[in-house]
């Protein structure tokens, strides 16, 4: 019934749309003036409780709540490098962080060693010197860059205590890592480079944990076996710097320890130990209250992700959220008055909003309003917040909210005034049932002259790893898709089970078997659109990156009867060519789990294709190996088997220039129009 009422809408909704107007060629890829759209106000946070930070230009001004009214607003703080230094760091110098009592500049240089510049005097102060081609110090080894501390972080891996009299870093030797040669083919003769990289079994870098007294050069070492098989995360200073919370994992990642080290010392003190039968992730942050007597973390321990309060000797007070929903992120914890602002994924797991909670876990209150998603910028006091909120049929718009969640001020909107002229193709929220109970999220852009009795070729964009889903209920517009509507194609995403719309309860299921559910569970959702009349079965096509790459080429041999064209670009084609920390966090090693390797890769499926693959990789791709393709490309030419392989020389992860990009996203759009809207190629108007 629902689904009747849903093509009755969009009847009406064709109706409507043949008195717009669409978009021309001009419009959507040569900024011609539409007035579909316009900016939001630029908002970036907070002066203090009562005034929001607002840029114009080049200047940035504090807006009273209140009031309105607007005064010019000066940074202050911060550090400063006085010159002259008398060895520039700037020289090969690498993530120049300056202490929080702006009299020290800390950074690395050549990948190697740690070093202090005293800003007031200009002298350099070497820290370390053991550097070598496999020792680094501060400075992070490939997979800890990629998995454990993050590429926003650009290889660094040194912190500053609160005090600036400490510095922490760690320590790689990846002596016992074994070499991946990546070839570069440029010139002559080309080149070689000799990449460190562990895959599923491999040694990993052995890492340690260095705390420098900044005033002497003194380094202590944390108390941990050096040789031991472990992972460390990324570590927190306690407020008074009395302690470093340091984060430790064993090699199958299990088990997560958070434990307290003394600076002075390197003595350790374990606060929290938490373990689960599949894995445990690593903490992104720790929330210490005012009080300096309790702090709060975040687990999905019970299936769902949650915050817990904590006394500072890590023994639980109490659950703040439980629930069958999952908490995104702390957006301010209010000491004085007992609270805790939030946003979770409650009301609806493709929505975020914003709620507050007392610290005992009672009184939750949603703050943010309406069928929308949230993303806010609370006050510092929490008397305020601003919200930027959308849907999939609602461009954003800003408002201003107090901590009651009365609306105060709408701030912006992006709706242009021409936004009501065109026929701006519309974009759907479905839930999907599956045989065992689950309600799979899956969006779908429909075709603006969308005609009920007709069934369309599919086009599915997917990433498709754990907790990393694609379907929101958020505004989500692009000329290429709405062009792309406006020839008929039928746009779908879909998040599986292991998404994070379903918890860790959801997770949970792809431990072992990576590529098993998310299969199974896009099925079943391409089934459901056939079953509705909405889909071409002859026409299911599937494409995405990475991730997205692995599971479209497993769609087009293991699922080969229910997908019928792909595009894999740089996708990882056997676990066992992934790196160790990824690859064993949810397949353990090859050792404990062959069957799983075997049945998750590619490789074992590639007899299995009977449509249209594309594979596409870089050739000197350093997180997913052009090994992944090229095996899979041996083997389906061993099969006798007709594909497509397309090469980006030089290219890294993803299509690297500019020029690259636009090549492989013209190539996309030829493969649709050959394949699935079987139209020739509108070459002259493609951006």
């Amino acid at each position: 019934m629902r689904f009747k009422i849903c093509l009755s809408l969009l009847l009406l909704t064709g109706t409507l749309s043949a008195q717009k107007q669409p978009f021309t060629a001009a419009q959507l890829f040569r900024n011609e003036t539409t007035d579909l759209l316009q900016t939001l106000p630029a908002v970036k946070g907070w002066a203090d409780d009562s005034h929001y930070l607002l840029t114009k230009g080049e200047k940035t001004y504090a807006v009273d709540v209140k009031t309105g009214q607007e005064s010019e607003h000066k940074e202050t703080g911060g550090w400063v490098m006085y010159p002259p230094l008398s060895a520039s760091p700037d020289k090969n110098g690498q993530n120049l962080t300056g202490s929080p009592d702006g009299k020290w500049l800390a950074y690395t240089r050549d990948s190697k060693n740690l070093y202090l510049t005293d800003l007031t005097t200009g002298k350099e102060k070497q820290l370390t010197t053991d550097g070598s081609e496999t020792v680094y110090n501060g400075y992070a080894a490939w997979v800890y860059w990629e998995e454990v501390l993050g590429r926003a972080t650009q290889h660094k891996a040194f912190w500053w205590s609160p005090d600036s009299k400490y510095l922490a870093f760690m320590r790689f030797d990846e002596a016992k890592v074994p070499v991946f040669p990546i070839a570069g083919a440029t010139g002559q003769h080309g080149y070689l480079e000799s990449q460190r990289y562990p895959k599923p079994g491999d040694p990993n870098p052995l890492v340690k944990m260095g705390i420098v007294e900044v005033a002497t050069g003194k380094i202590v070492w944390a108390d941990y076996d050096a040789s031991a098989d472990h992972y460390f995360g990324t570590p927190f200073w306690t407020p008074d710097s009395k302690a470093l919370w340091m984060q430790w994992k064993n090699r199958g990642q299990d088990t997560l320890k958070l434990v307290a080290v003394d600076p002075a010392t390197g003595s350790k003190t374990e606060l929290v130990s938490e373990s689960q039968k599949t894995w445990v992730d690593w903490l992104t942050t720790v929330h210490f209250l005012g009080d300096g007597r309790h702090f709060i973390r975040m687990s999905d321990e019970s299936g769902w992700m949650h915050l817990y309060l904590h006394t500072m000797d890590g023994k639980l007070k109490n659950p703040v959220t439980s629930g069958k929903y999952t908490v995104t992120g702390v957006s301010l914890v209010d000491s004085k008055n007992g609270l805790v602002y939030f946003t979770a994924r409650k009301e609806n797991s493709a929505r975020t909003d914003l709620y507050k909670v007392k610290l005992d876990g009672k009184g939750l209150q949603r703050l943010t309003f309406g069928d929308f998603s949230h993303q806010v910028q609370v006050s510092p006091g929490g008397s305020y917040f601003i919200t930027t909120y959308s849907n999939l049929q609602t461009p954003p718009k800003m408002a201003l909210v107090d901590k009651n969640g009365k609306l105060i001020k709408e701030l912006g909107d992006t709706k242009g005034a021409g936004f009501e002229k065109f026929d701006v193709a519309r974009t759907e929220l479905v839930r999907v049932p599956t045989t065992d109970g689950f309600q799979l999220p899956m969006t779908i852009k429909y075709p603006t002259n969308f005609d009920a009795n007709k069934r369309y070729p599919v086009l599915i964009s997917i990433y498709g790893g754990p907790n990393a889903g694609t379907v929101y209920d958020r505004w989500a517009y692009t000329p290429q898709s709405q062009w792309y509507a406006q020839d008929g194609l039928l746009q779908v995403a879909i998040d599986h089970r292991a998404s994070g719309h379903f918890g860790k309860t959801g997770q949970n299921f792809m431990h072992r078997n990576l590529g098993k559910w998310e299969l199974e569970d896009y099925s079943t959702a391409v089934k459901w659109l056939i079953d509705k009349g909405l889909a071409d079965s002859k026409k299911i096509a599937i494409t995405g990156g990475s991730y997205g790459g692995y599971v479209t080429a497993l769609a087009l041999t293991r699922g080969a009867d229910v997908f019928t064209h792909g595009i894999a670009n740089f996708g990882v084609m056997d676990w066992q060519l992934y790196d160790t920390e990824y690859a064993e966090r949810f397949m353990d090693t090859p050792a404990e789990n062959p069957e799983g390797y075997k049945a998750s890769s590619v490789l074992m499926y590639a007899d299995r294709l009977k449509g249209t693959l594309r594979i596409v990789h870089g050739t000197m791709d350093d997180n997913v190996h052009m090994q992944n393709s090229v095996q899979l490309v041996d083997k389906l030419e061993n099969l006798g088997k007709h594909f497509e392989f397309m090469v980006y020389p030089g290219a890294r992860h993803g299509f690297g220039t500019p020029a690259k990009s636009k090549h492989a996203q013209a190539e996309t759009a030829r493969f649709i129009y050959r394949y699935l809207l079987e139209k020739p190629f509108p070459g002259e108007v493609w951006p």
